[in-house]
């Protein structure tokens, strides 16, 4: 089945059935991304939890959330949604306050849908994913750069017979490494946490398992470049450009299979470049390539009233919630966004913090 299947949008209100949920976490992101989602979802928003109670109210008038909490217990208790939606920040120690929300979602019989990182440590997200077979529920880490529709369109690319078998991927993305003593330090490392999961679930959606890897670290910035051996064979490299221009396009993704290769730049520009012959060196006249090897371009328009140039749409948001509120509706397995993604992103958590750079270790 492809990875990326244009879709016409249902509306909230065209849903026969929906989702009762409860949303824990009353924050700028989740009022600019996450609650805006559910005019496309079926979900019945009954209820909003959230420390400050004044935010709540305030999250409650603007999305229709029936009544609200200071206490997730209470709600839990109170509502019995069937699913919870989690998204929240850190401890004072620089743990993730979503994994010990979570695993209480569950426990209560609640399906949870949490924006990233899933947890600070391998051993918690291994926890959830012991919970959750226990329970049978369902529990979704927010991966949105694997809904991209560039995204999916390249691995549909990847995964074409014509472009043969991946054999590099180079992704870019603009973070900082902390120095080495802090790198074991969990508030020093929150940033690094906290944007790893975006481009190392592109990493794993594209290319799977790292086998092996090694980096080096530029002290005046933090930057990295690390190299790759991935388990199916294919090299890569990752590339944590720190200090680069705010005013240029954050990420760039390229991915070589055999005499072809595709880029994604700034997240919505698809570019492939299809098997072709070298023209007569030192005789070749024109640079146009044939129509059935030519480049292709895909690449939005943004004039018309359209979803897709929502960025609800262009970055994933609406996309992971329709994929988590299905799964729970057709009970059917998550594809995208599991716990086992998660893991996979923490190994490389891991590797960044306790790996000194120039030496190679297993992932």
């Amino acid at each position: 089945m492809p990875h990326h299947v244009p879709r016409e949008i249902r509306y909230n209100f065209e849903y026969q059935r929906r989702l009762k949920a409860c949303f824990i976490g009353a924050g700028g992101h989740a009022y600019r991304n996450v609650y805006p989602t559910f005019r496309y979802a079926p979900v019945d928003l009954a209820a909003i939890c959230d420390l400050d109670a004044a935010r709540a109210k305030g999250f409650a008038r603007v999305f229709g959330g029936e009544r609200t909490y200071t206490d997730h217990h209470r709600m839990l208790a109170d509502e019995k949604p069937e699913l919870v939606f989690i998204v929240t920040n850190y401890t004072e120690d620089g743990h993730v306050r979503a994994t010990e929300l979570a695993r209480d979602c569950v426990l209560a019989g609640a399906h949870v849908w949490m924006e990233k990182p899933t947890a600070a440590s391998r051993a918690e997200v291994e926890a959830l994913q012991a919970l959750s077979a226990e329970t049978g529920r369902k529990i979704m880490t927010g991966l949105k750069k694997t809904f991209f529709p560039a995204i999916e369109k390249l691995k549909d690319i990847i995964e074409s017979s014509s472009f043969g078998q991946l054999s590099a991927l180079t992704v870019r993305y603009p973070q900082s490494l902390p120095k080495p003593g802090d790198r074991r330090d969990l508030v020093a490392m929150q940033s690094f946490l906290d944007h790893i999961y975006h481009p190392g679930s592109i990493i794993h959606f594209l290319a799977g398992p790292i086998e092996r890897a090694t980096f080096e670290w530029a002290a005046n910035t933090g930057g990295t470049v690390a190299a790759l051996r991935f388990k199916s064979g294919a090299i890569g490299s990752l590339h944590f450009s720190a200090a680069q221009s705010w005013a240029a396009p954050f990420e760039r993704v390229e991915a070589i299979g055999e005499w072809s290769h595709a880029i994604v730049e700034n997240g919505v520009k698809l570019t492939h470049y299809r098997r072709a012959d070298l023209p007569t060196y030192g005789r070749a006249s024109s640079w146009i390539q044939p129509e059935e090897s030519a480049a292709l371009l895909y690449e939005p328009e943004f004039s018309l009233g359209q979803l897709y140039n929502n960025n609800m749409f262009t970055l994933g948001y609406v996309p992971e919630v329709l994929h988590f509120c299905e799964a729970v509706l057709e009970d059917r397995p998550l594809v995208k966004g599991t716990l086992e993604d998660a893991l996979e992103i923490m190994k490389l958590f891991d590797f960044y913090s306790l790996t000194p750079e120039g030496v190679t270790a297993a992932i």
